[in-house]
């Protein structure tokens, strides 16, 4: 029964079980953070090594669909956190309720993203391209994005953030993109490591941030009540995020290949990017609260995802 379910949501359910039995001490919190931060440096060093230049030059002509799209994350996306954020202001804790401007501040998934649309036989390489150019504009969209929205609640991009989001997200990334030429065909020749090294950043990242909630007793703070609340929540925004997406690229008449790749690099987000940066960017107690919206968006994303995949596979089979 597990093995069918996604590796990426097994990995979420893992660290937020392990952290809630086991979560990280006082006293190791500072080497906690720092294998993090060590494990966030890797991951955008993969990045930076498996993507390739080539492909994201090819694919940067394709205006029609990369602006819309680039405008749709970073904007209504954003602006749908925003507005979901004051309307839970009252009903949530205050950092959770801010999790929803997080989350719609958040670029899209990149192997999810890529991996549906092909499925639903989408526009293989416009979705590599789109994911791949959503989740470098992050790098430097996300965080000040997040702070000019949320104004004086969290301002989280001053000098020593900049410094954070250089050192830890950008100079990894730049250093894989400068290696391609001598460790490209290592990365491409042990896909299994790279997946494992990938995953295990991400999990690490979830871990150590999730800790710090639960350490500030994050289960005690929120009643069955407000989990439905949550739930609810992250729920309408998943409809807005689909519903929208569809309606914008029938709108803008894009070929069927092109509708599903902005569909599904449009509504969905990324724990990969999200979860490391909130560690980044917050104390380990705010990084925990903060990204529970973001987890269970992500969750909630990988089930619907299938079935709206499979639908567009059907529809475009032969009787």
């Amino acid at each position: 029964m597990l093995k069918h379910i996604d590796p990426m949501v097994r990995l979420i359910l893992s660290a937020i079980l392990l952290a809630t039995l086991l979560p990280v001490s006082d006293t190791l919190r500072g080497i906690a953070q720092g294998v993090s931060n060590a494990a966030v440096f890797t991951l955008f060093l993969l990045y930076g090594l498996k993507l390739s230049r080539s492909e994201v030059l090819a694919g940067l002509g394709n205006h029609r669909l990369l602006v819309p799209l680039v405008l749709w994350v970073y904007g209504a996306m954003a602006v749908a956190g925003w507005g979901m954020w004051h309307m839970m202001a009252g009903l949530l804790p205050p950092v959770m309720a801010l999790g929803f401007l997080y989350l719609g501040c958040l670029p899209s998934t990149v192997q999810a993203a890529v991996s549906y649309s092909s499925l639903a036989g989408g526009n293989n390489a416009s979705s590599v391209v789109a994911a791949a150019l959503l989740n470098i504009l992050g790098v430097f969209v996300t965080a000040p994005l997040f702070s000019a929205l949320a104004g004086s609640h969290d301002s989280v991009f001053h000098g020593d953030t900049l410094v954070k989001v250089f050192s830890i997200l950008l100079l990894p990334f730049v250093l894989g993109q400068m290696a391609q030429r001598w460790a490209g065909h290592w990365v491409r020749g042990h896909k299994e490591l790279v997946t494992w090294l990938d995953r295990g950043s991400i999990g690490i990242a979830v871990y150590v941030a999730f800790s710090g909630a639960v350490s500030q007793g994050l289960w005690n703070r929120l009643d069955p009540a407000s989990w439905a609340t949550m739930l609810a929540a992250c729920s309408v925004l998943l409809v807005f995020g689909y519903g929208g997406a569809a309606l914008l690229g029938a709108m803008l008449r894009l070929p069927r290949g092109d509708r599903i790749s902005f569909l599904f690099a449009g509504a969905q987000k990324s724990t990969a990017m999200g979860a490391p940066l909130a560690t980044v960017l917050f104390p380990p107690a705010t990084a925990g609260a903060i990204i529970v919206p973001l987890l269970i968006y992500h969750l909630a994303q990988m089930i619907v995802a299938a079935p709206i995949a499979g639908k567009f596979h059907r529809s475009s089979s032969p009787e």
